[in-house]
């Protein structure tokens, strides 16, 4: 489903991405691990349009969306999930849900989308009318999990799901991926060291100032001692 190949990406004269290819199929999740500040954010944005200047080629379903806006690729499918939620905090959960539906290709589809998401996360059917300002920190992640459900993604690439959390919030993020991901959805994930996501990979990357140093199964990455020790905190 999407392929990168010689990935480069900037801010300004700051090269941060350096040729960097990867492959995430069609249901598939994959997840991309490193230190923090090596780019694996930046690679995120890159892919969903949100870096202004980038080289190489990101195909997506065969066509090279490299360089197009984030306005056009939400409309093909493909949505991003920041590290820090990005909510409206004085709108309330379900203001917020159908503001992830606001896209064209989305808009048809939102009453069947908004019973998705409430079947996923029925804490945030309890909460609709709640203002995203009062949800706790496992609740605020869910709801932007499931506002990016609200755009009929195809394609979801999610920044540090559990960044911040209780360790038993982080088992249920990685539930939720996990039930996502079973309906069909192709899932990418930037992590730090967390077990809980690492377990649903079909295939691991590592980023290190910007270039891949590592590509292989959880299988390979369990028996690499370097990986164990730095990032998997093992």
């Amino acid at each position: 489903m999407i392929k990168v190949e010689g990935l480069n990406a900037y801010y300004g004269d700051f090269h941060v991405l350096k040729d960097v290819c990867l492959k995430v199929g069609k249901g598939q999740v994959v997840v991309m691990l490193g230190p923090n500040g090596h780019g694996k954010s930046t690679l995120l944005k890159s892919v969903c349009g949100l870096v202004d200047r980038v080289t190489g080629s990101i195909l997506y379903n065969d066509e090279n969306i490299a360089g197009l806006k984030a306005e056009k690729l939400v409309n093909q499918g493909i949505t991003y999930i920041a590290e820090n939620r990005e909510l409206f905090g004085e709108m309330t959960v379900l203001e917020n849900l159908k503001l992830g539906a606001y896209s064209r290709s989305a808009r048809p589809f939102e009453k069947k989308n908004l019973e998705k998401v409430f079947s996923l996360f029925p804490r945030l059917k309890d909460r609709r009318p709640q203002l995203a300002s009062t949800l706790s920190g496992g609740e605020a992640r869910m709801l932007a999990i499931a506002r990016g459900l609200m755009s009929n993604a195809s394609f979801l690439a999610i920044d540090e799901p559990s960044l911040g959390l209780q360790p038993n919030l982080r088992d249920e993020v990685a539930n939720i991926i996990r039930q996502i991901n079973s309906q069909g959805m192709t899932i990418l994930v930037v992590e730090q060291n967390i077990p809980q996501i690492i377990e649903l990979a079909d295939t691991i990357y590592v980023l290190e100032e910007g270039q891949i140093s590592f590509e292989g199964s959880k299988e390979d990455a369990l028996s690499n001692d370097h990986l164990k020790e730095i990032f998997l905190g093992m």
